[in-house]
């Protein structure tokens, strides 16, 4: 545990499973971006659909976060590293959502069930049930998206890398999360609500290139903070040793 390289995989691998996770769950949640900011709903037209807005699921709040600890680990620990806490976070996942289900089937306590709350009378096991016993579509959706959007940003991280050596960390940490997003984006859709829900094609292209043009700004938006992580971690690791480790994790990635 005085290894500062275990150390530091121990406490990335801790933030990107938990909101991996995380995310998942909070996910259930469809919230309105304009609104949270007081701001009037914009209205975007894509492939037909009219109206079109950031209505978004709860789960963004946290994706970024593991876009962010994706990268950082790519830079210091390599594709393996991602890789392995990529898996880790699917199985947990699956596991939390076989461990719900089973909850769902619980019988309730007598008096658990009706709850008065500021907002009235509140069926609570109804509404646990609701809120958590999400489609197995969209689990399967979820979980498949995770998994190629992190294959393939380790890959085109890996990619940039190579083709630009230490310099630009910006280009392929954004260039990286931009591809892998794009992907992701539809992938969830397609397998959620084309084959799930009967959704058109138009409706899944259109909320997925709404989905993304959000996902791109957050990107962006979030590149600074990359750039102070990793001055935080060189920092900790020392010199040489952030410079091994990077140099080792590129190295491991092109084999």
């Amino acid at each position: 545990m005085k290894d500062k390289k275990n150390l530091l995989f121990l406490f990335l691998g801790m933030f990107f499973v938990s909101n991996a996770v995380l995310a998942e769950f909070i996910g259930v949640k469809i919230f309105s971006l304009e609104k949270t900011f007081g701001l009037s709903p914009v209205s975007l037209s894509f492939f037909g659909q009219e109206n079109l807005s950031f209505n978004l699921t709860a789960g963004v709040l946290l994706w970024p976060v593991v876009f962010i600890f994706t990268d950082i680990i790519n830079e210091y620990f390599g594709r393996r590293g991602v890789k392995l806490l990529s898996f880790i976070s699917a199985g947990l996942i699956g596991y939390a959502y076989v461990m719900v289900y089973f909850s769902m089937g619980l019988v309730p306590a007598d008096f658990w069930i009706i709850r008065d709350t500021p907002a009235g009378q509140v069926n609570m096991d109804s509404a646990f049930n609701v809120i958590f016993g999400q489609g197995l579509w969209i689990i399967i959706g979820s979980l498949v998206a995770f998994l190629i959007g992190q294959l393939i940003d380790v890959t085109v991280f890996q990619w940039v890398r190579k083709h630009t050596g230490n310099k630009w960390i910006w280009a392929r940490a954004t260039g990286s999360t931009l591809v892998s997003q794009f992907i992701d984006s539809f992938v969830v859709l397609f397998i959620a609500f084309y084959f799930g829900a009967d959704w058109s094609i138009a409706l899944v292209l259109a909320i997925g290139i709404v989905n993304y043009i959000y996902k791109l700004s957050i990107a962006i938006f979030l590149t600074p903070i990359l750039y102070l992580l990793h001055s935080i971690i060189d920092r900790y690791l020392g010199k040489d040793l952030a410079h091994k480790m990077i140099e080792e994790a590129a190295a491991e990635s092109d084999l």
